[in-house]
């Protein structure tokens, strides 16, 4: 039986190193049958980091202007071709396993998301270097999910004909462009949690990808998407304080921890691995 093509969707925006480790991370799936996709928004080439990897089934699309990662991730869509969609921002790793657990666990769903590590690190030598790690693990609760998503992108997979019924992603939303993609999602497909860290998510008191201060236009983009969907009044606070909630405390789950705790090195840092 013919393995189903998965599609994987990079938006990427000068993060060399981050975006060699991500495809030194595919490499290494278990699942091989992946057309990658990386649409790059206007920033530094990127075709000396893909020719490490010729084993990998790479398309580059170079968007002349910045216009943001929702922006990117459709333009990337439009040219997937597999039957199943996974997302990943450009800066986050898939652990070996990743792939193939979650086409397992999509049987009798249409979109499924497994549970993250987020971890902290240091720039060394041209490698991120771990500092720090935290499971992200939560109950999946529609309801309370309207509340604060613990949904996250990086590592989802889904059926690309959800698209027939959802559209694009919203390039209004910005910011929380997940938690309206999810909600949308939720509402019309069967949707599940699937209980393994697979992912491992990027974060550095550096200048990550999560912000540690919410500002006016995280607010302005939450006030449009309690609009959209009805949500009420949602707090605006920071990311990790809001974890400390009692009400997303109680969802803390179970999960299966497979990350060693080592670096992920790209050939552009050892290029003798090519």
């Amino acid at each position: 039986m013919e393995q189903p093509l998965v599609s994987v969707i990079i938006p990427t925006y000068n993060r060399p190193v981050q975006l060699g480790e991500l495809l030194e991370s595919l490499t290494r799936q278990t699942y091989k049958h992946l057309e990658i996709i990386i649409a790059n928004d206007a920033g530094e080439p990127v075709e000396d980091i893909v020719a490490l990897y010729p084993e990998l089934q790479v398309k580059v699309i170079h968007l002349p202007e910045n216009r943001k990662h929702v922006h990117a991730r459709n333009a990337a869509l439009a040219e997937a071709t597999g039957e199943y969609i996974l997302l990943c921002d450009d800066d986050d790793l898939l652990l070996p396993i990743h792939i193939e657990r979650m086409l397992a666990a999509i049987a009798d769903y249409d979109l499924v998301y497994s549970d993250v590590e987020i971890f902290d690190y240091e720039l060394v030598d041209g490698m991120r270097k771990p500092l720090s790690r935290r499971v992200f693990a939560y109950e999946h609760d529609p309801a309370e999910m309207r509340k604060f998503s613990t949904f996250v992108p990086s590592g989802c997979l889904y059926r690309r004909v959800l698209h027939d019924t959802l559209g694009p992603f919203d390039e209004a939303m910005n910011h929380y462009w997940d938690w309206d993609f999810y909600l949308r999602a939720v509402e019309k497909f069967r949707v599940a949690r699937v209980p393994s860290a697979g992912v491992l998510y990027a974060f550095s008191q550096q200048g990550g990808n999560i912000s540690g201060a919410q500002g006016d236009s995280h607010r302005k983009h939450l006030d449009l998407l309690s609009e959209k969907h009805g949500l009420g009044s949602l707090p605006t606070k920071n990311f990790f304080v809001l974890l400390d909630e009692p009400d997303v405390k109680k969802r803390e789950a179970a999960t299966e921890v497979l990350w060693d705790g080592e670096p992920i090195p790209s050939r552009r840092r050892n290029p003798g691995l090519g």
